[in-house]
Parts: structure tokens; C-alpha cells; sequence
């Protein structure tokens, strides 16, 4: 099975590295998914999640408030202001882990509707792991 480096940072640091099978993102045009072997690629991100598609079957989401996406045909590279990752092996992390992102998305958007999508969206993802 091919698969993507993925590297997402943000300035204070690295929130994911790793190797993934694919990966969705929340273009300024709208989500659009990443395989190995897609063309090269430069896009803004605008707020939301980006779902994250390992090899073994997970999956993991990262809450963006904005950012940039530099494609390749077996890299993706995300630069983001601010970003959270939503996980933990207990409902109080990942509890936390919701709450820090609706933080994030509220200062970053004034919609509330997109910011309730988002967040329906990471709570639902977060229950079916657990």
C-alpha cells in the first residue's frame, strides 16, 4: 500500500509527522482529499478539521483556525496558525481536546454555524473512537 508523509506545524511546533494512507483537508474552495501520487498542489485552508486516514484503518482529526497546504505526489506539507489535535484514550481527554479546539475556532471565525458544523463534526468523529 502507497502512502503520504503528512507534516502539519503550526509555530509552536510540530502537531502531526507521519506516514498516512490519505488525507482530507478544508480548502478555502471547499474539502478536497489527498492520495499518493496526486499533482503537486499549493492551497489556503480556511477553519475546520482535517481528517487524517492511517494505514491500519484509524483515523485522527485536527482542528485548524487557517492555514497553507503545499501538495505532492507522496508529501503534504500544512503550515497552520493554530492548530489542535483531537485525541486521548479517555473521554476527559479528548473532552478537553474538543474544547480546546471550539477555543481555537471561535477566535478565529465570527460563524457560528460553520464553527458548530465543525465541532458536531469532532464530537461525532471522538465517539466513535472511544
Amino acid at each position: 500500500m502507497e502512502t503520504l508523509m503528512l507534516s502539519i506545524v503550526t509555530p509552536y511546533g510540530k502537531i502531526y509527522d507521519g506516514f498516512v494512507q490519505s488525507v482530507v483537508m478544508p480548502g478555502s474552495e471547499g474539502e478536497f482529499g489527498v492520495y499518493p501520487g496526486h499533482c503537486n498542489l499549493l492551497s489556503s485552508l480556511k477553519t475546520g478539521v482535517i481528517e487524517i486516514f492511517m494505514p491500519n484503518g484509524d483515523s485522527e482529526l485536527v482542528a485548524i483556525n487557517w492555514g497553507y497546504a503545499e501538495v505532492s505526489p507522496y508529501k503534504v506539507d500544512v503550515i497552520a496558525d493554530g492548530a489542535v489535535s483531537i485525541n486521548g484514550s479517555t473521554e476527559d481527554q479528548v473532552a478537553a481536546a474538543i474544547d480546546d479546539a471550539r477555543k481555537l475556532l471561535e477566535e478565529a471565525s465570527n460563524d457560528r454555524v460553520a464553527i458548530s458544523s465543525v465541532v458536531s463534526r469532532i464530537e461525532t468523529a471522538a465517539r466513535t473512537k472511544l
